[in-house]
């Protein structure tokens, strides 16, 4: 069965990318001292984002003593791919070349990364035969 995942506003995202790059779990000071290193948050501010995540099952919440641990219940991977196909099926038409072509005339793809696309795509074409 296909999970599907809510899509995460910009801050909550922010959030749940500090419990990814971090060593989860994770105290909501350890949570605010990395997010205040890109932008200032209040603590408050912190604390309602992480009770969202949880509602939302994206994070755990755990208690030791007075502190509450966070640890992520959805892998960095999983959002990512589904939020991937999303956009695919949701801008493109579930064209992957309709979304390369796109990036290519946006000027946002290198001729590197159009090689590395390439001999990508020949590992794939090798691996199904």
């Amino acid at each position: 069965m296909k999970k599907t995942y809510q899509r995460l506003p910009e801050s909550e995202l922010d959030i749940m990318l500090v419990l990814w790059n971090g060593t989860p779990p994770m105290t909501r000071p350890e949570i605010e001292k990395v997010i205040n290193t890109k932008k200032k948050l209040a603590s408050t501010t912190i604390l309602s984002l992480l009770t969202r995540l949880e509602s939302k099952n994206f994070v755990e919440v755990t208690k030791q003593g007075k502190l509450n641990l966070y640890t992520p219940l959805i892998s960095q991977s999983d959002y990512q791919a589904h939020e991937s196909q999303s956009v695919l099926e949701k801008l493109y038409g579930n064209s992957l070349k309709k979304f390369v072509t796109s990036l290519y005339q946006g000027k946002k793809i290198s001729s590197e990364e159009i090689h590395e696309l390439s001999d990508f795509l020949k590992e794939l074409e090798e691996g199904e035969e």
